[in-house]
C-alpha cells in the first residue's frame, strides 16, 4: 500500500520495515530535540508599538513579536479553520493537491520540491499566495470549512500591516530609509503554508509571532541581518499544527545587495541572482 501524506504513515507502527523508504532520513540528518548544551537561550521579545524602530532588529535572526494588532479572536479562527481542514477525510483534501508537474508550490502536499531523490519532510501542508490579490489562486484555497476563505483574507490584511512595520524597522536598522527593504525586494508577495506533522509544541508567548529573518534580507543587507537556520523535529505522539506566512519576491526580481550599502570597505558578499534561480536551488539542494 502506497502512503503519500504524513497523517497516513503516522498512523503506522513506527519501525523501518512499515515506514516507506520516502520518509526515512539518514541519521546524521535525524536530529534530537536539541543539540544545544547548556542554558536554553531565550528568544528576544518585541513590542511592535515600542517608538523606537530600531529595537526591532532583534537577535540571532528570530524574535517573538508582541503587541502587533492581529486580534486574538482572528488567530483562534485561523487555527480553528487550518485544524478542520486537516481533519477532511483524505479524498476531500486531495482535491486541492498540487499538481505533479506544477512548478509552484502552492497546494496540499507533503513535498515542496518535484526531485524524488530529495527525502519528504514529515509534514503534510497547504499552501497559497494571500497577498497581493493579484497573485492569489483560490484553487488552492479549501471551499470546507466554509469560514476559510474570509478568515485568511481578514488574516492577511493584518499580516500586510505587520509586514509594512517589519520592512520600515529593519531598514531604519540599515540606516536607510523606512521602505528601503520593502521596495529591495519588489513589494513581495504574502504567501501562507498551513500545515500538520507529528512532533512537539516549542514554548512561545501566546498570539505572539515568531519572527525568523530569511536568506533574502540576509542578502539585501549584505549579511548586517542573519538568516537563522531553524528546524523542527517530531514525536510518535503528537500531532503539531503550524502557520507560517512567508514573504516572497517575484520570481523575476534579482536580488542583491542593497547599493546603498556597498562601500570600498563593505564590497557586495552575495551575488545577484533571479528570485526564481533562487528558490529552485534551494528547494533542490543545489548549490547556490
Amino acid at each position: 500500500m502506497e502512503f503519500d501524506r504524513v497523517q497516513a504513515v503516522a498512523s503506522l507502527s513506527f519501525d523501518k520495515e512499515t515506514i516507506p523508504e520516502e520518509f526515512i532520513w539518514p541519521e546524521k540528518e535525524q536530529p534530537a530535540t536539541t543539540t544545544f548544551h547548556g542554558p536554553v537561550p531565550e528568544i528576544p521579545t518585541i513590542d511592535l508599538n515600542d517608538p523606537n524602530p530600531e529595537n526591532l532588529q532583534g537577535n540571532g535572526g528570530i524574535f517573538q513579536v508582541v503587541n502587533h494588532g492581529i486580534p486574538s479572536d482572528l488567530i483562534a479562527k485561523l487555527q480553528d479553520v487550518g485544524k478542520k481542514f486537516f481533519e477532511l477525510p483524505q479524498e476531500e483534501k486531495e482535491v486541492y493537491a498540487k499538481p505533479d508537474d506544477s512548478k509552484s508550490i502552492e497546494g496540499y502536499g507533503s513535498k515542496l520540491q518535484n526531485n524524488p531523490q530529495v527525502k519528504k519532510s514529515w509534514v503534510d501542508h497547504l499552501f497559497h499566495i494571500i497577498w497581493p490579490p493579484s497573485s492569489i489562486n483560490y484553487q488552492f484555497w479549501p471551499n470546507n470549512p466554509p469560514s476559510y476563505r474570509e478568515v485568511n483574507e481578514e488574516y492577511a490584511k493584518y499580516m500586510r500591516e505587520v509586514t509594512d512595520k517589519l520592512f520600515t524597522a529593519l531598514s531604519l536598522g540599515l540606516g536607510l530609509e523606512g521602505h528601503a527593504l520593502k521596495e529591495g525586494a519588489g513589494g513581495p508577495r504574502i504567501g501562507d503554508l498551513q500545515g500538520t506533522e507529528p512532533g512537539f509544541e516549542a514554548k512561545y508567548i501566546p498570539n505572539a509571532l515568531i519572527i525568523h529573518i530569511g536568506d533574502q534580507i540576509e542578502i539585501l543587507s549584505n549579511g548586517k541581518y542573519k538568516a537563522v537556520l531553524h528546524r523542527t523535529t517530531v514525536a510518535k505522539d503528537k500531532a503539531r499544527m503550524s502557520w507560517p506566512v512567508f514573504l516572497e519576491p517575484p520570481g523575476e526580481l534579482v536580488v542583491g545587495p542593497l547599493p546603498h550599502l556597498i562601500k570600498k570597505d563593505n564590497p557586495p558578499k552575495f551575488k545577484a541572482k533571479k528570485f526564481e534561480d533562487y528558490m529552485y536551488c534551494k528547494l533542490n539542494r543545489l548549490p547556490q
